[in-house]
C-alpha cells in the first residue's frame, strides 16, 4: 500500500495542498505551525519521503530559522524594555493630530525598517512599535497603520539583496553585486513604494480623517530600551556588511540578537524566561514544515517539467516570458507562500538558465506578489500573529479586498520598470 501511494505525486501534491491550505484558513482556530508541520509528518508516516530527505528538508531552512530567532529576540527585548512605546509617543507628537502624517511617518519607517533589515523584521519588529503608536495617539481605528506594516514588508523588500531572504534564495551564488543591483532594481522599488502608498491611502482616506491626540506625554526610556536601540541598529549594520561580503544573514543576526540580548538582560529588571516566553516560537516548526514540503514537492519532479516549460517560453519571447512567469509566481504565492514558491521558483531558475529579464520578473513576483492576500509571505503571516498579540484580528476575506486593489497597479509598474532596464 505505501509502495502505490509513494509511486504517485498526486498523493505527496493533495497532502501539501491540505496543509497549506490549513495554514491559510486556520481551521479550528489551530496555529499556523500546526497545519504545515501535520502535513510533513504525514508524507513520512505514509512513506512518501523518507525521514532522511524529511531531516535534509528541514536543515535547509537553517539560516531562516536563525535569522527569524534573531529578530524575535531583538523585538521582544525592545517591546519588554519599553522602546516601543517611547518611540510611539514621538512619533504621535511629530504627527501633531494628524492622521496622514501618522500615516506617512509609519509608511516611510517602514520602507527603512524592510530595505536595511528584512521584510520579516518590519512584520515582527516594526508592527508592535506601530500598534502602540496608535494607542499613544489614541486613534479611533488603527488597523490603517498597522496595514502599512504588511504591505510595505513586501513591497520595499527588492530595494537591497538583503531586504527578502527570498532574493538570495533566487539569485543563488550568482547574488549580483550592490552596485548591479540599485541601478537594475531602483525604479521597481520607487514604482512599488509609491503605488502600494498612494493606493493605501486611497482606501484608508476615510479612516484617516479622523483626528489624533496632540497631548501626549512622552516616557523615559530606560538603560535596557536604549540597550535594545543599539542593538537593533548594531543588526542592520551586521547585515548590510554580511550582504556586501556576500555571506549568510542567519547566522549573524542570531548572534546579534544573542548580543543585545546579554547587553540588555545586564541592564534589566527582566530575566531571560521572561523574554523567552514572550517569542513566537511556532514560527520555527511553521517554517521548517513549509521546507519538507517543498523537499517533497520536488522529488515528484515538478520543478524538472516547470524549468522545461520556462525554458520554452523563453525561446518564444524573453520579455513575454518574463511577465507571465512573473505574473504567475505572483497569483502563485498567495496559494502556497512565498518561501516554499521561492524555493521552488530559484531551483527551476537555476535549471532553466534564464536570462537577466525573466530572473528579475521572478524575484518582482516571489517579492510584491503576496501582497495580494495573508498567506503570500512569510513576513505578512507574522504580522498577523504580532496583531494577535495586541488582541487585533485582520480576516483573509478582508486582507483579501484590500490586495486585490493595491497589489496589481504596484506589480504591474514594477514589473514593467524591471523588464525595460533589464
Amino acid at each position: 500500500m505505501l509502495a502505490t501511494l509513494a509511486a504517485s505525486p498526486w498523493t505527496v501534491w493533495s497532502i501539501a495542498a491540505v496543509a497549506t491550505a490549513g495554514v491559510i484558513l486556520r481551521p479550528f482556530a489551530w496555529p499556523e505551525f500546526v497545519w504545515a508541520a501535520s502535513g510533513a509528518v504525514l508524507l513520512v508516516l505514509l512513506g512518501l519521503m523518507p525521514w532522511t530527505d524529511a531531516l535534509a528538508g528541514v536543515a535547509r531552512g537553517t539560516d531562516v530559522y536563525l535569522f527569524l530567532v534573531g529578530m524575535m529576540l531583538l523585538a521582544e527585548l525592545a517591546r519588554q524594555e519599553g522602546l516601543f512605546d517611547w518611540l510611539a509617543a514621538r512619533a504621535a507628537r511629530l504627527a501633531k493630530g494628524s492622521a496622514t502624517r501618522l500615516f506617512t511617518l509609519v509608511f516611510a519607517v517602514g520602507t527603512l525598517v524592510t530595505a536595511f533589515l528584512s521584510n520579516d523584521a518590519t512584520a515582527v519588529v516594526l508592527t508592535p512599535a506601530v500598534a502602540a503608536v496608535a494607542r499613544a495617539a489614541r486613534a479611533e481605528r488603527p488597523l490603517p497603520y498597522l496595514l502599512v506594516c504588511a504591505f510595505i514588508a513586501n513591497a520595499a523588500s527588492f530595494v537591497l539583496p538583503i531586504s527578502n531572504p527570498a532574493n538570495l534564495v533566487i539569485y543563488g551564488s550568482d547574488m549580483p553585486p550592490l552596485l548591479e543591483w540599485l541601478p537594475r532594481y531602483a525604479l521597481p522599488s520607487l514604482a512599488a513604494i509609491l503605488t502600494t502608498y498612494g493606493m493605501l491611502w486611497l482606501t484608508q482616506r476615510e479612516a484617516l480623517r479622523a483626528p489624533l491626540e496632540t497631548d501626549i506625554a512622552v516616557p523615559v526610556l530606560s538603560p535596557g530600551g536604549r540597550m535594545a536601540a543599539i542593538g537593533i541598529l548594531g543588526t542592520a549594520v551586521v547585515l548590510l556588511t554580511a550582504s556586501g561580503l556576500g555571506a549568510d544573514l542567519g547566522l549573524p543576526t542570531f548572534l546579534a540578537g544573542l548580543v543585545s540580548a546579554g547587553l540588555v538582560l545586564l541592564r534589566s529588571e527582566c530575566g531571560p524566561m521572561t523574554v523567552l516566553r514572550g517569542v513566537a516560537w511556532g514560527v520555527l516548526p511553521l517554517v521548517a514544515g513549509l521546507f519538507v514540503l517543498v523537499e517533497a514537492l520536488q522529488r515528484t519532479g515538478v520543478t524538472a517539467a516547470l524549468a522545461g516549460l520556462l525554458r520554452e517560453l523563453v525561446q518564444g519571447s524573453v520579455t513575454e516570458a518574463a511577465w507571465i512567469a512573473g505574473g504567475v509566481l505572483a497569483v502563485g504565492t498567495n496559494l502556497v507562500n512565498n518561501l516554499p514558491a521561492g524555493l521552488v521558483a530559484g531551483r527551476v531558475v537555476e535549471l532553466a538558465q534564464v536570462p537577466e529579464p525573466v530572473r528579475a520578473a521572478v524575484l518582482i513576483g516571489i517579492d510584491l506578489g503576496p501582497n495580494l492576500s495573508v498567506t503570500g509571505s512569510l513576513a505578512t503571516i507574522l504580522w498577523l500573529i504580532a496583531l494577535r498579540r495586541e488582541g487585533l484580528v485582520v480576516t483573509a476575506w478582508q486582507f483579501l479586498k484590500l490586495g486585490a486593489l493595491v497589489t496589481p497597479p504596484a506589480l504591474v509598474l514594477a514589473m514593467a520598470a524591471v523588464i525595460l532596464l533589464s
